[in-house]
């Protein structure tokens, strides 16, 4: 990438920034992504708790608690005109005393100001029978009928595959070094070159920061906030079938334990400030933590089944709310900073927001044609076994399965590679079509998965990459002497 002129750029292809992305691609504007990673949703937008918020849990008149409830409202549709997975399966929010219940009718009454339908107590007896595995320790739980799942990477690579069907550019491997006031606007440096644009949009999760105090005097300061998950296999998927949250009490703050999209169960996040911005790592005490907090609420926890752990950052900004908007004296520099939970719930209608300022700011129209679907990757799963043979007819790598633990075929993964915004590295596939993602965890699949993707993508074997550039997986081995004479 040389000089190039754009009339918006966005900072970040996570879910805020794809979302933003997919929104502004409705007007007459050259708009791009930067990202310094290989792939979209390559950072917190790839690891958290995949839950649609309800909207009880923010403050009245927050930021948090407008776009919570807007994108929980928007998520329906949007799951079935980008053909992503979404569930609305309910959560409960558990009490573990007497005492703590006016506590939970706080937390009602905090949710119906929201604009939160459905919400209702339940007593600890009825909470038993829509959840067996509840401890007999919860006497009472907030129900709220509203909540869901989602799956976060299937969300932002919709979101992005979208956009740039509709026009937006995105530039993988490019770092944004620094960012400079121009009188057309801004210059951002990048890694790969210089960018000119009237706009810049900063959805850089935890980095936010950095990009917002380069252009304004007015600082932001965001720490990560660390929170590790247990990964349970599908045979433990139906533990639980509403999302289960902790009321804070006595014994402390809670994890959640919930079902996932793709059938298997989840417990976390543990809650820590850390000071490294790209402090990713697991410990066993991390894990035990999980462990003993997930079981006050849920009883029977299969924690032999854990097939993986992982952790993500959540992006804090010390005012507590999400940071949206064009910022005072940087016209034309919009933040989508501080998004923290509910973001990921919240994304959709942040998308909406932003393009809209950015859209009225430029006086820009709308397109004359936009292209608001998009048809996912096809799951084997899902088909009948007469539609599954007429596919392997049309196209016989449907009929050969890489994955075993998920039932991958070589045509779905040839499909993550080949579509709009195909996957470039093993992780790309990973997120796109869950090889990899099962009980073994690549253990199996890995070598063929590799095969397979430097076929498609053409590149050699030892130049296949795990994620980002340098995280190759095989290394090619040095010619002797002998051999170079």
């Amino acid at each position: 990438m040389r000089k190039m002129n754009y009339h918006a750029v966005i900072i970040g292809g996570g879910v805020i920034g794809c979302a933003i992305a997919r929104e502004l691609a409705r007007y007459d504007l050259r708009v791009c992504v930067v990202e310094r990673e290989e792939d979209v949703c390559s950072g917190t937008s790839k690891a958290n708790s995949a839950i649609v918020h309800a909207g009880y849990d923010a403050s009245p008149g927050s930021l948090k608690a407008r776009f919570n409830l807007e994108g929980n409202l928007m998520m329906e549709d949007l799951s079935k005109k980008l053909d992503f997975p979404f569930q609305r399966n309910g959560s409960l929010v558990l009490c573990f005393s007497q005492e703590d219940i006016p506590a939970l009718h706080n937390l009602l009454e905090k949710g119906r100001t929201n604009g939160v339908a459905g919400l209702e107590i339940l007593s600890g007896d009825q909470v038993r029978v829509l959840e067996p595995n509840i401890t007999e320790e919860v006497t009472a739980a907030l129900y709220a009928p509203s909540g869901g799942i989602v799956c976060p990477f299937g969300l932002t690579i919709a979101l992005a595959e979208n956009a740039c069907d509709n026009g937006v550019e995105f530039f993988f491997h490019t770092e944004v070094e620094t960012i400079e006031k121009t009188s057309a606007g801004y210059a951002v440096n990048t890694s790969n070159g210089v960018i000119h644009t009237n706009y810049v949009i900063n959805a850089a999760g935890v980095y936010g920061d950095r990009f917002h105090n380069m252009v304004s005097e007015k600082k932001l300061s965001i720490t990560p906030r660390k929170g590790d998950y247990l990964l349970f296999d599908r045979e433990a998927g139906s533990h639980v079938s509403h999302t289960i949250f902790q009321l804070p009490g006595k014994m402390g703050k809670g994890v959640l334990v919930t079902p996932t999209v793709h059938g298997n169960l989840l417990a976390g996040p543990t809650a820590a400030e850390v000071g490294d911005k790209e402090d990713t790592g697991t410990t066993a005490e991390e894990m035990e933590e999980i462990q003993r907090k997930a079981s006050w609420g849920v009883k029977n926890l299969p924690f032999r089944q854990v097939i993986t752990s992982f952790s993500g950052l959540r992006a804090h900004e010390e005012g507590g709310d999400f940071v949206l908007g064009e910022v005072e004296d940087s016209p034309g520099f919009f933040d989508a900073a501080g998004i923290e939970s509910p973001g990921l719930t919240s994304a959709p209608a942040i998308g909406v927001y932003i393009a809209g300022l950015v859209s009225e700011k430029a006086g820009a129209s709308l397109k004359h044609e936009f292209h608001e679907t998009r048809k996912g990757i096809v799951d084997l799963r899902t088909l009948t076994l007469e539609e599954r043979a007429e596919l392997i007819q049309k196209d016989p790598r449907y009929g050969t399965i890489v994955c075993r633990c998920e039932g991958i075929s070589e045509g779905e993964i040839a499909d993550a590679i080949n579509r709009t915004l195909g996957a470039v590295s093993l992780d790309g596939i990973k997120r796109r079509v869950r090889a990899g993602m099962g009980r073994c965890q690549a253990g199996f699949c890995l070598p063929k998965t590799m095969e397979i993707l430097s076929r498609e993508a053409k590149i050699p074997l030892e130049e296949v990459c795990k994620n980002r550039a340098g995280s190759n997986l095989l290394m090619k081995e040095e010619e002797s002497e002998h051999e170079r004479a």
